[in-house]
């Protein structure tokens, strides 16, 4: 089975760190097999704001958007056919 972090420290009401957890869930006789955390293959990942999108001046399918990406605006051309200003986009 797996469980979340989250749930196991609601129901354990522990402020112990994750290694402690599983420790201890070992010690008593429940098998951890591994720990993980999924959020560490989406740390590369930001979510920015479309600021302005504008028809590519030499493509019939292309659009130019400033994108602020919560520290610097940037230009990026894209295909997407949903791009528009005020979205949030996953950079």
């Amino acid at each position: 089975m797996k469980f979340t972090l989250s749930w196991l420290k609601r129901h354990l009401d522990t402020n112990a760190s994750v290694d402690e957890i599983a420790q201890t869930l070992t010690r008593v006789g429940l098998e951890v097999e591994s720990v993980s955390d999924p959020a560490e293959k989406l740390r590369g990942f930001v979510v920015a704001e479309v600021r302005e999108a504008v028809q590519h001046p030499n493509a019939d399918r292309l659009k130019v958007c400033k994108v602020w990406d919560g520290q610097k605006e940037l230009n990026i051309v894209c295909g997407g056919a949903n791009a528009r200003t005020g979205i949030k986009v996953v950079l």
